[in-house]
């Protein structure tokens, strides 16, 4: 398999500068898209939907960082021991975030949002309207270790 090249879109603006694991809700930021690739034409459109999902890199996570197998989420011994595609921690084999925000509104190139869990300068790779029909079908289920885990992810303190 060959490697993939793949160049940002877009980078995030304001924000948070520190990466911290909760508290994310209130957080204002903006996306804005590389006007060397994009003019406002590549966001007709958006300002219908109330949500984005996002995909971005993890880019302050150095190389020998990542995680490729089993660890206890946020090194949190009182969680059990889990593959690192069983967790949703920033220290991936390929470093990729998705994250669903609150768009808030459209301005030229820039995407006001909320709720966005990435930091000033984070280079988005790509922008999707969220759609509910890409949401879960059926009913969901998870672990209860992660259900504590996120409790103060969006509503924590900041």
């Amino acid at each position: 398999m060959a490697d993939m090249t793949v160049r940002p879109v877009a980078h995030v603006v304001g924000g948070r500068e520190d990466v911290r694991d909760d508290g994310w809700g209130g957080v204002a930021a903006v996306i804005r898209l590389d006007a060397g690739q994009f003019t406002e034409e590549a966001l007709y459109g958006l300002a219908d939907f109330s949500h984005l999902e996002v995909v971005y890199r993890f880019d302050r996570v150095p190389e020998e960082k990542v995680e490729t197998g089993a660890r206890h989420p946020r090194g949190n011994t009182d969680w059990p021991l889990v593959g690192i595609f069983a967790q949703r921690g920033k220290n991936r084999p390929n470093r990729l975030g998705v994250s669903r925000c609150e768009l808030v509104r459209v301005d030229g190139l820039d995407l006001h949002v909320t709720g966005l869990d990435a930091v000033d300068g984070t280079p988005v790779l790509d922008i999707k309207p969220y759609l509910a029909e890409f949401g879960p079908r059926g009913g969901l289920r998870q672990p209860a270790w992660s259900t504590e885990l996120m409790r103060a992810y969006y509503d924590g303190e900041a």
